[in-house]
């Protein structure tokens, strides 16, 4: 299974998405993040993907869509945070992800530890 989370201009939430960046057990991350963010860290595992968030949800999407469709190894789902960003962002990465097609499991990280909420 892969890892996708959207890194938005939200710092503040950032913290969540590296929990489960060091913790989830997955072959490949993907963090798809506005072209405003320059320093979130990232690790061998992960794969980044700009894209302006100022552009509609459609064109949003569509940018989301063309970087990830071929890039996930074919698993029926992937597990997804949306920890970060905002709704419009949001729609744009799950609107992308079930038009590829796959599945979505969404995952947070708690003091317990990896959890999947769904």
């Amino acid at each position: 299974m892969e890892f996708v989370a959207f890194i938005g201009e939200d710092k503040e939430s950032w913290g969540q998405v590296k929990g489960l960046m060091n913790r989830i057990d997955c072959e490949k991350i993907f963090i798809v993040k506005s072209k405003k963010v320059s320093d979130f860290p990232v690790n061998s595992k992960t794969q980044v993907i700009t894209v302006d968030s100022g552009k509609s949800l459609i064109d949003l999407k569509e940018d989301i869509l063309t970087s990830l469709k071929g890039k996930l190894s074919g698993d029926f789902e992937v597990a997804l945070s949306l920890a970060s960003g905002n709704g419009k962002e949001h729609m744009a990465l799950i609107s992308a992800l079930l038009s590829i097609p796959v599945g979505i499991r969404l995952v947070v990280f708690t003091k317990k530890g990896v959890e999947w909420i769904n």
